[in-house]
Formats: C-alpha cells, sequence, structure tokens
C-alpha cells in the first residue's frame, strides 16, 4: 500500500502540498480518478480519490476515514541521548518508528559527546518510517532537553532508566519492569559514556525505575531499539 501524508482536510477534502503531490504524480503516475490513502500524522488514514493532479500540489476527495489506523496498545516515550555518530541516532529513530514509537525525546547527558541536536532530519525520517511501517500517526520528535530537565518534568506511568548502577541498586529486567501491565511508559537511554552517577541518583529519587536489557552490553542506539522490541512484543 502506497501512503501520502497531509495535515490538510477540509469538508471532505484532502490536499497534498508539493513534495507528497509530486511523489503522488509524477514518480508513482497517479492521475486523476486513482484510489489513494493518506495519512494525517495523528492516527486517521483517508481512503481518498484524486480530483486534481499537479506536482506543485493535488488535491483528493475522502471517501472513509479509519481512525486510530496500524496503532498500538500503549504509549511509549523513549529519552535517548544523541550519539556521536549521527547516522546511528538516525537509524534508531527509524526502527523504534517502526516498531511503535509516540515519542522521541533527545536528552543531553552530563557525558554526552554530542551537545546539539536538531530534529528536523529525524522529523523527516520519523515520516516515512511511518508510511513505510503502515502507520497513520507519526510520531512526535521532540526538541532537545538536557537529562535532567527530562528527568524532573517527566510524567506519570511506568518511569524506567536503563543505566548500570555498579551494584548499589537493585535492577530488574525490562521484561519484568513491562510485567506490570502500565502502558503508559517512558524509557531514558543514556550516552556513550553512561549517565553520571548524579543523574541516575536523581532518576530515582523522581520515581524512575532502574533496569537491564540484558547481560551484552548495548551501543546506545542498538539499547533504545531493544528497549521498543521489548515494549512491542509485551503488548502483541
Amino acid at each position: 500500500m502506497e501512503l501520502f501524508f497531509s495535515t490538510r482536510t477540509e469538508e471532505k477534502i484532502c490536499y497534498l502540498e508539493a513534495e507528497e503531490a509530486q511523489h503522488c504524480v509524477k514518480v508513482l503516475r497517479h492521475k486523476t480518478g486513482d484510489v489513494i490513502h493518506v495519512i494525517n500524522g495523528r492516527g486517521t488514514l483517508y481512503e481518498c480519490v484524486l480530483t486534481e493532479c499537479s506536482p506543485k500540489g493535488a488535491t483528493a476527495k475522502i471517501l472513509d476515514e479509519k481512525p486510530g489506523w496500524g496503532s498500538h496498545a500503549y504509549n511509549l516515550t523513549l529519552a535517548v541521548c544523541p550519539t556521536k555518530n549521527n547516522d546511528r541516532y538516525e537509524w534508531f529513530v527509524e526502527k523504534a518508528v517502526e516498531l511503535g514509537v509516540d515519542r522521541i525525546v533527545p536528552v543531553i547527558g552530563d557525558r554526552s559527546e554530542r551537545k546539539v541536536y536538531k530534529t528536523d532530519r529525524a522529523a523527516r525520517i520519523a515520516l516515512s518510517a511511518a508510511k513505510q511501517s503502515l502507520k497513520a500517526a507519526v510520531p512526535e520528535i521532540a526538541e532537545p532537553v538536557t537529562v535532567r530537565e527530562f528527568i524532573r518534568s517527566a510524567g506519570q506511568g511506568l518511569r524506567l532508566i536503563a543505566y548500570c548502577f555498579e551494584g548499589e541498586t537493585e535492577r530488574i529486567s525490562v521484561k519484568d519492569a513491562l510485567g506490570s501491565g502500565e502502558r503508559e511508559i517512558t524509557i531514558l537511554i543514556g550516552p556513550e559514556g553512561d549517565f553520571s552517577p548524579e543523574e541516575a541518583a536523581l532518576a530515582v529519587e523522581n520515581g524512575f525505575k532502574p533496569i537491564h536489557l540484558g547481560p551484552s552490553r548495548l551501543r546506545t542506539e542498538t539499547a533504545a531499539v531493544t528497549a521498543a522490541a521489548a515494549v512491542y512484543f509485551t503488548f502483541l
């Protein structure tokens, strides 16, 4: 199924902006009268028929709406420190979206090697991955905040931090943590040098539960995708 993206719908009419219209009309060679499928990025799939075709913008009449199309039975926020190699972080974004995530927050830690992160490209990757994996909701890519800011502002639900803790704090497996059945989930993943002890202590003080992701030592991006997969398989 080919999916297109639009945030403009008015009175049963869906509008494709230039980039999506060009892909639809010039690349895939759709024409007036063709049935296409459009996501709005907020969870709804539209079945439409093209009424006007131009690479500069296309218009389609909405025939049917399917709210919650491709949705999952949980709400997952992944707060992950950007990696030194940006390609690795973008790989994580793509794979997490394919599995199912609702919000990705780049967090800057005391030991982060990358202190600045621009979200524009990650947002485009998230949209592409949502369409590829047949999801009508596109995850939010939040603006970066510090680890401490994120910890203090994190909402309710199940809040987990993956950190070694060097034996002074008991950890449980992510599988056991998810066994509580809570579906509002936040998972915090540190940078290449891990969180600082002060950040980890602050997380625990603010209600984050220490977890591990198994016996292997994982890279930041691998740990983040492993966490997303653990949630995905828990609620299949």
